[in-house]
């Protein structure tokens, strides 16, 4: 691409980031283009250049307004070149448009966007980002459209619920155990949050050629929870394993937690006794394949078991 003489630069062009360098001759005044394209880490971005300068003082303003535009870093197309993360660039070009923050639900990488907000000079965007105290008094991610309970006001009854076992106990103190035990089991019904819990498991059979042989069944590998994590954490208690799904939250729900133990039974009591009922249950089986020497079919299945607390 050649010179161009107009006193503006053309929005378009197909010749890459030669264009940016002619523009730049082209008015001393106004040396950077309308349309600009960035190299960030590998991640090309086009955007305009009042977007680059919406917010004064950061750091991409720094970049492009200044008159000196041999300073900068370009690729080996010419493009303007910024040495972070690409990816977690697209949200603080997002920003810079409209000065809003929109993340996806749960946004696995809200600290290292903070980094980010950070480096490009952005304290707003910063504060947006930054953890706040929960109403749990822990340090949790924001409350988002998608998790209506961190603003219910059954969080005040959850919050209550070791000073209401606290009084009960020491005011039947004189009581019989029993009673105090009962009392005590009342008031956390009252208390307990509704809600649903799944569990699942997948399985496989064979089934021989004579309809009247037993079903061999293989033994169940792993029995997945479903649901809030706070009331999985309750129901199930250590012998839940968290390890596919560490640090969630207890507002959120996750679909990765699975038990340490393989029995349904032991799964249908702690529902049970945490006052779970199963309001519906589903299983899909499908033939897998059949068994060269006996003709016997492989059968795998999936079941899930629906329970719910009022």
């Amino acid at each position: 691409p050649g010179r161009r003489g107009s006193p503006r630069p053309a929005p378009r062009s197909g010749g890459g980031g030669g264009h940016s360098a002619s523009c730049a001759k082209a008015n001393e005044d106004f040396p950077f283009p309308e349309i600009i394209e960035l190299n960030v880490g590998g991640q090309v971005y086009i955007t305009r250049h009042p977007t680059l300068v919406s917010v004064p003082g950061s750091l991409l303003w720094e970049m492009f307004t200044q008159k000196n535009i041999r300073s900068l870093a370009r690729d080996s197309k010419g493009r303007f070149f910024v040495d972070r993360d690409g990816f977690l660039f697209r949200y603080i070009l997002d920003y810079m448009r409209d000065q809003q923050l929109v993340l996806p639900d749960h946004f696995p990488e809200r600290s290292r966007l903070q980094r980010e907000a950070e480096y490009f000079m952005l304290p707003e965007l910063v504060k947006m980002l930054a953890p706040k105290l929960s109403k749990q008094n822990s340090i949790g991610d924001d409350p988002c459209q998608s998790d209506p309970e961190e603003l219910s006001p059954n969080a005040d009854g959850t919050r209550n619920l070791a000073s209401a076992g606290a009084t009960l106990t020491s005011a039947g103190a004189g009581a019989p155990g029993g009673s105090v035990t009962a009392s005590t089991g009342a008031a956390g019904t009252e208390i307990r949050r509704s809600g649903f819990i799944t569990i699942g498991y997948r399985g496989s059979y064979t089934l021989g050629r004579d309809s009247q042989t037993d079903a061999k069944f293989r033994r169940v590998a792993r029995i997945m929870v479903c649901g809030k994590t706070s009331l999985a954490k309750e129901v199930f208690g250590d012998t839940l394993n968290e390890s596919r799904d560490p640090d969630r939250p207890p507002e959120r729900y996750t679909s990765r937690y699975y038990l340490k133990f393989t029995f349904l039974e032991q799964a249908f009591d702690k529902l049970a006794d945490a006052g779970f009922h199963m309001v519906a249950c589903n299983s899909t089986g499908t033939c897998a394949f059949a068994h060269d020497q006996t003709d016997d079919k492989i059968w795998t299945s999936y079941t899930e078991y629906v329970f719910y607390r009022e």
